[in-house]
């Protein structure tokens, strides 16, 4: 049955409506970023760069490294940008835009995120890289769709909501072992939240503050089955979770540029970024 107009937006020109993309337009392996301006901090690196394209704060670069292609795309900040853009790649793979129909053979992409996040723990210093194990999310994205955790996860969510006394489930999702073994090698494992905000929700306290005096601590604190939280962000959760449904192989690599515990920021977050950025470009074209 062919998805309606209104569920499946395409522009004139054949391309999907908020990314601006073709079909032909994306390659197995992607890299997303919050920054619109990081994008080209990525394909600077490119030996070649094939196209730019642009819509709101999406920018996409496609080019290669090496005989590896890859395309760089931005997705903004939070879990409901993550929505729109993991839907609308994933319809560029498996969707025949043309008919309006799903494809009977599924494609797999292998979606790698570079991003920034705070660690909260005293072992985590800023500087380190971390690749995110597991993703959990604070937000309520999944709740919309029909996606199941695993007996642990379950039992580690509702942990979570009790711990921090939630009037809703968090939901919780894993990396691609894959990619977490190969891209994410020699760096810091850990357990990532995703948090649907970057000031309550994260524990900072400006003119408001989080309804619990106690939030950040409570996150510290938290340990479940021996697993603990080692850094905050806004996006990792739902890449996972909506990877898991689609069957996209994800893998969420953070750039610690912020301690919470020991209130500490990084002098020069941009290199640390940038050092981050060189290690997975050098990974994924080998």
């Amino acid at each position: 049955m062919a998805i309606k107009e209104t569920e499946l937006i395409i522009r004139p020109d054949g391309a999907i409506y908020h990314l601006n993309l073709r079909p032909g337009d994306v390659c197995e392996n992607i890299i997303t970023v919050g920054d619109p301006e990081r994008v080209a901090l990525v394909s600077r690196h490119f030996d070649e760069i094939y196209f730019k394209k642009q819509s709101r704060e999406i920018i996409s670069h496609r080019g290669r490294i090496g005989t590896v292609d890859v395309l760089v795309i931005s997705t903004g900040m939070g879990t409901d940008n993550i929505e729109i853009v993991m839907n609308e790649l994933d319809a560029l793979v498996n969707i025949d835009l043309d008919r309006r129909e799903i494809k009977d053979d599924k494609t797999s992409l292998n979606i790698v995120r570079i991003g920034t996040s705070g660690s909260i723990s005293d072992r985590i210093p800023v500087g380190s890289m971390l690749a995110s194990k597991t993703g959990t999310g604070l937000d309520n994205l999944m709740h919309f769709y029909d996606y199941t955790m695993d007996a642990g996860q379950l039992e580690f969510s509702r942990a979570l909501k009790q711990h921090l006394a939630l009037e809703w489930t968090p939901y919780v999702a894993n990396a691609d072992p894959h990619l977490l073994s190969r891209i994410g090698k020699d760096v810091i494992h850990g357990n990532t939240l995703t948090c649907p905000g970057f000031y309550a929700p994260q524990g900072r306290h400006l003119r408001f503050g989080p309804v619990l005096e106690d939030y950040l601590d409570r996150l510290e604190s938290f340990e479940h089955s021996s697993l603990s939280f080692t850094n905050i962000e806004m996006e990792t959760s739902a890449m996972y979770a909506m990877g898991a449904m689609m069957g996209h192989r994800m893998l969420s690599m953070n750039a610690i540029i912020a301690n919470r515990i020991t209130g500490e920021f990084a002098e020069n977050p941009h290199a640390v970024v940038d050092e981050l950025i060189l290690l997975v470009l050098e990974r994924m074209a080998n």
